[in-house]
């Protein structure tokens, strides 16, 4: 089954296998968890799915598990199970926001009306959050930003929700990861958008002039100042300044920054005169600026100051899953770019990329694109496999997940064409994209979340 997701939690196993097999007679494929914690990490803001969890369990109860999720998305329907009659436990679940609360023993016709009302109310909630997403207009976040792993939702999430607000914020994430992507899109969706966005990297600036650049200054300032000239602090009033690499500033220069970011206010080299500033700033690292911070690099209250907000961008690691489809996207641009004919990228080479570790992450991935668009490429460069050994079952499985996401996204997600081309039974297809986390919607045409 593809879809909305069931994801049942009991730590019995008897309790939890007849349950799970119960609902599959309604067609109610589920998944199944001895423990509370894992779930966790699989319910995020774009959740398609049912919770049901047992109340009395060892370490994280069902009145816990509740509390955690509707801390992430109080709209997610959770389902309480209790084998004693508790008056004061049923209300209390209620009031704590539960979608349902049962007794045991209860029939599997029962349970399964209740989910199917619970799937059909999350569905109603989500795509009433789409619609208020793209507000009479298709949201090009998605676009600008794949992905459909629950780090890509969530991050898109908390970018629209932080967009639209004045916050500073703390872009974190690897290099070539598309922190500056976050950051422009952060602008755009603001009420600054048809204003200044003034990317400065911080690295290049030169030691010498950086406070001329960044601040300005007066005719006579220094030798050579033979005119004045706004900084670009003053160049991008009313818009939002992009500091790229913010632990590449010089100590002594993070002090000034601090009070511009505390007062609103610059001082040009040469002048007693305070200049007010209407900006938003953004700042983005690569590296963990608390750890900068304690090696006495970085200005512990300049950090505290910037992360108002902050969006941690995924690695391609850590969202392997939407590799081949991000590839796909990057492949179509490319094409477009150059002038040339779609690309018609074999399966195989698909499942190859998926199973690489890209260091450089979308930007290395990008270039790939490009090149193999250009015919100056076929194949990833051979220093860029997983660093370190792997062993021979975890490169089949990442080789075969591969394969099965290449072949979704080729056949726009119908399974019929996806098991006869893979030469396997409609049962095996189903339980290997279980196995590898793998939704048949995941499409080269549907890039964007219903969010």
């Amino acid at each position: 089954m593809s879809g909305p997701r069931i994801l049942l939690i009991d730590d019995e196993e008897e309790m939890r296998r007849s349950s799970a097999q119960a609902l599959e007679l309604f067609d109610l494929p589920v998944d199944t968890f001895a423990s509370a914690e894992p779930v966790l990490e699989l319910v995020g803001y774009a959740f398609d799915g049912v919770v049901v969890s047992d109340i009395r369990m060892p370490g994280m109860d069902g009145m816990t598990l509740l509390q955690r999720i509707r801390e992430v998305d109080p709209e997610v329907p959770v389902i309480l199970v209790t084998g004693h009659a508790d008056v004061q436990l049923a209300v209390s679940a209620m009031r704590a926001g539960v979608y349902d609360f049962l007794e045991k023993p209860f029939t599997a016709q029962h349970l399964a009306g209740i989910i199917r009302r619970a799937m059909d109310r999350r569905s109603l909630v989500l795509e009433n959050r789409r619609l208020r997403a793209v507000a009479g207009k298709r949201d090009d976040i998605e676009a600008r930003l794949p992905g459909r792993t629950q780090a890509m939702v969530d991050l898109r999430y908390r970018l629209r929700a932080i967009g639209a607000s004045d916050a500073d914020t703390l872009v974190i994430g690897e290099t070539g990861a598309g922190k500056e992507v976050v950051a422009r899109a952060l602008h755009d969706i603001s009420a600054r958008a048809n204003r200044p966005f003034i990317a400065i990297n911080c690295a290049a600036l030169p030691e010498t002039l950086i406070e001329s650049e960044l601040f300005g200054h007066e005719a006579g300032a220094f030798p050579g100042a033979l005119r004045p000239r706004f900084g670009k602090f003053e160049h991008g009033r009313g818009g939002t300044i992009l500091l790229d690499e913010i632990g590449s500033m010089p100590f002594d220069l993070q002090a000034k920054f601090l009070r511009v970011l505390q007062e609103r206010v610059i001082t040009r080299l040469g002048s007693n005169e305070p200049v007010p500033l209407d900006l938003r700033f953004i700042a983005t690292s690569k590296v963990d600026l608390a750890l900068e911070v304690a090696a006495g690099r970085f200005r512990a209250d300049l950090l505290y100051r910037l992360n108002v907000a902050t969006l941690h961008v995924p690695s391609l690691a850590q969202r392997r899953a939407d590799i081949p489809l991000l590839f796909l996207q990057l492949v179509r641009e490319a094409a477009a770019r150059y002038g040339r004919a779609d690309i018609d990228v074999p399966a195989e080479l698909t499942a190859d990329i998926a199973g690489r570790s890209w260091p450089g992450n979308v930007r290395e991935l990008r270039n790939f694109a490009d090149r193999l668009v250009l015919g100056l490429d076929t194949a990833p460069d051979e220093a860029a496999p997983d660093a370190g050994p792997q062993r021979l079952a975890d490169r089949v499985a990442a080789y075969e997940r591969g394969l099965i996401a290449s072949a979704l996204a080729a056949h726009g997600g119908s399974l019929k064409p996806v098991y006869e081309q893979l030469g396997v039974s409609r049962k095996t297809l189903y339980e290997k994209m279980q196995k590898y986390g793998l939704d048949k919607n995941l499409r080269s045409d549907l890039l964007h979340d219903d969010v």
